[in-house]
């Protein structure tokens, strides 16, 4: 089994930067491709970004592109999201999970994802 926790969700202004990390522990991290979700009040979740177990392919939702950049560091066990010119419209708990099943190129299905961490906050209001 696989323990994560998220940190670094804070209130930002719209427009800021931020960086999440996702911490690992238990079996082994770095046979996993990772992935970063996020749920806002009443929605339900959805996929922001993946990234295989060695780090060599990302993949983003379209509200990501350009702006989220998804990066792991297998020898310290951790994962981190950097986010660029946040919007109002994106507050949300974010998570990070290993993708335990699903072998094909769509990383976006939450099913595919287990162990999912406790999620970091995100607000983003003037």
């Amino acid at each position: 089994q696989i323990q994560l926790v998220e940190s670094g969700g804070e209130l930002v202004q719209p427009g800021a930067s931020l960086r999440l990390s996702c911490a690992a522990s238990g079996r082994i991290f770095s046979s996993y491709a990772m992935g970063w979700f996020r749920q806002a009040p009443v929605k339900e979740r959805e996929f922001v970004a993946a990234i295989t177990w060695s780090g060599g392919n990302t993949y983003y939702a379209d509200s990501a592109k350009g702006r989220f950049t998804a990066s792991r560091d297998n020898a310290k066990n951790t994962l981190d999201l950097q986010m660029n010119r946040l919007k109002p419209g994106e507050p949300a708990v974010y998570y990070c999970a290993p993708r335990i099943t699903g072998s094909g190129a769509d990383y976006s299905l939450p099913d595919d994802y287990a162990y999912w961490g406790q999620g970091a906050q995100v607000t983003v209001s003037s």
